[in-house]
């Protein structure tokens, strides 16, 4: 297995990616190779500079990269071999299992539809995230960014990618789907979200339950997968995080809501392309950056992206 991993993204590259890599090749298979996708000089100086030995790692050279705050589609348009689509290119043409970056979400989304590609059928990728409860029963939630602006439609379909996930990589038998709202009532919600209850409500691809309010989310084990778009899912992870951090504080963090410490998880997968990618937070540190390697190791062992296109195309 070879899983690429993007040197040049998150707040603190080419340190944070390096050092994570180095952390992930103690505990991955023998067979499993982690190969460096950035510039090499500046990799090279890193690792001098920091007595770091990379001599049992392939690095794969480009000069460019996307920077947390550059445009995506422009970075796109400007430097197509950035390490972020470059990473992607060699992911379509088999040089590589899986990829993963820490960097700029945004870029990653155009890789994700222009290089990498969506699975026929399905309408935009998302990415999800796990929502621990005190049952101790983790559901999914999807999306968490990558589309801040979702139609019903693509809505829809995220139930059924969510479930695919429960189903095949946490073994949940029939996984009941709800969509995140503002009452469980029917009627309640934007017209987007009421529309996508229709949709839902009509269907039997999957176990469709209703909606969910947000303040069961940590208390109840309602749902296994969580319908919104990237706005709201964006803000529910985020602040989650900041709870996260702040009963940490005052200890009194019970061990299940170690999962809101991103450095637990490291990445999310982009659920709804052809091959594993996995985002991980721009914020990475190396513990981060080592389970990110982790999860695409896992996503590649499952392999979710066939499973995901044989179910969506039924």
């Amino acid at each position: 297995m070879r899983i690429g991993i993007d040197i040049m993204g998150g707040d603190y590259s080419p340190g944070a990616a390096i050092e994570g890599s180095l952390l992930a090749q103690k505990n991955l298979p023998e067979d499993t190779e982690v190969v460096f996708i950035g510039n090499k000089q500046v990799i090279n100086d890193y690792c001098n500079e920091t007595g770091i030995d990379i001599s049992s790692f392939e690095i794969i050279h480009t000069a460019h990269a996307v920077g947390m705050g550059d445009h995506p589609l422009k970075a796109y348009k400007k430097h197509p071999d950035a390490s972020i689509f470059l990473g992607q290119k060699l992911l379509k043409n088999k040089n590589l299992d899986g990829f993963c970056s820490a960097g700029n979400t945004g870029a990653m989304l155009v890789g994700a539809m222009h290089i990498t590609t969506p699975i026929p059928g399905v309408i935009r990728p998302g990415i999800s995230s796990t929502v621990p409860n005190l049952s101790g029963n983790d559901s999914i939630i999807i999306d968490v960014g990558l589309n801040p602006d979702a139609r019903p439609d693509v809505l829809y379909q995220y139930g059924m990618l969510g479930s695919i996930l429960s189903s095949y990589v946490f073994h949940i038998e029939q996984p009941r789907v709800s969509l995140l709202n503002i009452g469980v009532e029917r009627e309640k919600g934007n017209l987007v979200v009421r529309s996508t209850y229709q949709l839902m409500d009509q269907n039997d691809d999957y176990n469709f339950i209703g909606n969910i309010e947000p303040n069961s989310l940590f208390t109840a084990d309602n749902a296994d997968v969580l319908v919104c778009d990237g706005f709201v899912g964006n803000i529910v992870l985020k602040e989650a995080e900041s709870f996260y951090k702040l009963i940490s504080m005052k200890n009194v963090c019970p061990d299940s809501f170690e999962m809101f410490n991103f450095e637990n998880f490291g990445g999310t997968p982009v659920l709804g392309v052809r091959a594993p990618l996995v985002i991980g937070h721009g914020i990475s540190n190396a513990k981060a950056v080592k389970n990110m390697i982790n999860t695409t190791s896992q996503m590649v062992e499952a392999e979710l992206s066939e499973i995901i296109t044989e179910k969506i195309n039924m």
